[in-house]
């Protein structure tokens, strides 16, 4: 028996942040478009949970329960009062630490295959609410397509898209930690008025329409100064990207990878050359968006006897 779901990564086209709450996170308006990077994330009976992960920067990834993949096989169990004995395989395709939300497509990726392999049928409302508890990318990862993330980015509307997006993504040498970067949007913005962060209608037109020169404009991420002060040569790669023709660059949600969105898949091979030979970054890759969300792609069955 084994099940294999592939799930994609994310690109924030707009991440409005609010001040610091109470409890220390920040309500957000993430404007979510899902891209056609994938991780695939194989679960099988197992005498004890396990994982094991390969792929480019797998050495990076905790192989223990911190994993979000066998976290959200541990909720899922104790919810169904069983044991989560499974052995979970990730071929990993979406960086390591990059802001495209690896990590959260993983542990959504899990708890589908794990809903699936058990049989637990749990409902879509079931398996959002689950997603919520491990993370505010989560849901995301498991819905896909477009949305609109609002409180710590987990209660999502889905929202409409007129076409196909062009992305360039380059990945940088080293990563960054969510959390860092927050605290330092902290920093920066300290005596400064918050606005209430809210969708921008024209984004959401842009996307709407399905047309890049209006997304481009319209793109924004508020976490980008504080990525910058912490990674100042993430603005070498922004220039690099720009220059070769971009119609928009900025940082992938709290960064390290830097995502350029262009006109067609001619501008996206041209951009491409055009980062991998400005030494500014450590990999380049394309995608088109959206892309659909977590999707079981094997199911074996126990052979009957």
């Amino acid at each position: 028996m084994s099940v294999t779901v592939r799930v994609p990564a994310k690109v924030n086209v707009q991440l409005a942040v609010g001040a610091a709450r109470p409890d220390g996170f920040h309500d957000l308006a993430n404007v979510f478009l899902a891209v056609g990077l994938h991780d695939e994330v194989t679960v099988t009976p197992a005498d004890e949970l396990r994982i094991t992960c390969e792929g480019p920067d797998a050495g990076q990834v905790p192989l223990d329960r911190t994993n979000l993949a066998a976290r959200a096989a541990i909720a899922l169990a104790e919810r169904r009062g069983i044991e989560p004995n499974v052995h979970i395989h990730i071929a990993k395709d979406i960086p390591v630490a990059g802001g495209m939300a690896g990590g959260s497509a993983d542990g959504a990726g899990a708890l589908l295959a794990c809903d699936t392999l058990w049989g637990t049928a749990a409902s879509r409302a079931e398996l959002l609410a689950i997603c919520a508890e491990l993370g505010s990318d989560v849901p995301f990862s498991l819905v896909g397509g477009a949305a609109l993330g609002v409180g710590r980015g987990e209660r999502l509307t889905a929202l409409e898209t007129g076409g196909t997006f062009h992305w360039v993504f380059a990945m940088a040498e080293r990563g960054l930690s969510t959390p860092a970067v927050f605290r330092e949007f902290d920093r920066l913005a300290e005596g400064r008025d918050i606005p209430e962060p809210a969708a921008s209608q024209e984004l959401l037109d842009a996307l709407a329409k399905g047309d890049p020169d209006a997304l481009a404009a319209a793109v924004s991420n508020d976490l980008q100064p504080a990525a910058l002060s912490l990674f100042p040569e993430l603005s070498d790669t922004l220039a690099a990207g720009r220059a070769a023709g971009a119609l928009a660059a900025l940082v992938s949600g709290s960064g390290p990878t830097t995502a350029f969105l262009v006109r067609d898949p001619e501008s996206a091979a041209k951009t491409a050359d055009a980062l991998r030979a400005s030494g500014t970054c450590r990999t380049v890759r394309t995608a088109t968006a959206p892309a659909p969300g977590a999707t079981v792609t094997h199911h074996a069955p126990r052979a009957e006897r």
